[in-house]
């Protein structure tokens, strides 16, 4: 075995993604962050990172940012012809072009709940019209302060309009449905719930991303929020804890449909509070499949709001 061998097969041997050595080599090529971006179809803070990430790795810096324009290094220009010579090879071998390997991809980014109960049961429209797309869903809670996976499309909970920096790809509303309370019938007949106030007399299932202070004020009921009780960091998990008997949770109307159909909740009153938060969407990766989705995904939802509405 010949010393490149050996170090190629060494355990210690640390290798640069080829993420960073393309964005790299397209920064180089490009002269511009906005550009290299552009052309991998991704944000200009995903290149920064990369590069930053790349130079950690080799321990030099490849571009000088002391100046208005961008300036190779002159250890960028040595490295860059390596890079390009390497992604070329890359380039070059058959494996990569194999059937399997030039399949379309998609990867939805979506919270849990959204996933399972409107996103999922409605795909299989969407990918009859794609058979030549591999669709790939990913779960994540962004109320827990943990890494975000990497998408093409992302569905996130939260407020209609989130401020993001220049770089970051715009966030569109896509599904705010009213809020009700609801409980298992179970526990509607124990406490007798007659009137939105009886509520308080029940155990309040507790969500830090669906407060009850919104529904409280629709109900004309002067309580502040609930500081004990439950609490489930998942509107779905907080629906199966209601449907199990431990108390009242609340609701929107797409998230709620199959328990309310199976009977296991029931819709406890007519008061409906208007949605401080709800669905966005966010198109990460701007190609054809991607954007395609974006638009099935908007008509859905669009149906399930008018659909809410009209309860």
């Amino acid at each position: 075995m010949n010393r490149s061998e050996k170090q190629a097969g060494s355990p210690q041997t640390r290798f640069p993604s080829i993420d960073a050595l393309r964005a790299f080599e397209a920064l180089t090529r490009l002269g511009s962050y906005d550009k290299a971006a552009t052309e991998l179809s991704i944000t200009t803070s995903a290149v920064s990172k990369r590069i930053a990430s790349l130079e950690s790795l080799v321990g030099a810096t490849l571009f000088d940012r002391s100046g208005r324009s961008l300036v190779v290094t002159a250890a960028g220009k040595e490295y860059v012809e390596q890079v390009r010579s390497v992604l070329s090879q890359f380039a070059a071998i058959g494996l990569h072009q194999r059937t399997a390997q030039s399949q379309t991809r998609l990867r939805v980014l979506a919270t849990p709940t959204f996933a399972r109960e409107i996103l999922v049961p409605n795909l299989g429209r969407f990918t009859a019209a794609h058979d030549e797309c591999e669709v790939e869903i990913v779960v994540a809670i962004p109320y827990l302060d943990m890494a975000v996976p990497d998408s093409d499309v992302a569905v996130s909970f939260g407020p209609r309009f989130v401020r993001r920096g220049n770089d970051a790809p715009a966030q569109e509303p896509l599904l705010f449905e009213p809020v009700f309370a609801v409980a298992s019938p179970a526990i509607a007949k124990k406490f007798r719930l007659r009137k939105p106030a009886d509520v308080l007399r029940t155990p309040l299932i507790r969500c830090p991303i669906e407060p009850w202070l919104p529904w409280f004020s629709a109900a004309k009921i002067d309580s502040p929020e609930p500081a004990s009780g439950v609490k489930l960091v998942d509107l779905g998990l907080s629906l199966e804890a209601a449907a199990s008997g431990q108390g009242v949770a609340l609701a929107r109307a797409s998230i709620v449909r199959r328990w309310l159909e199976r009977g296991e909740l029931v819709d406890l009153f007519e008061v409906r509070a208007a949605p401080h938060s709800g669905y966005s969407l966010t198109v990460h990766r701007a190609g054809d499949v991607a954007l395609d989705f974006a638009k099935w995904l908007r008509d859905l939802c669009a149906r399930l709001e008018r659909s809410s509405h009209h309860r």
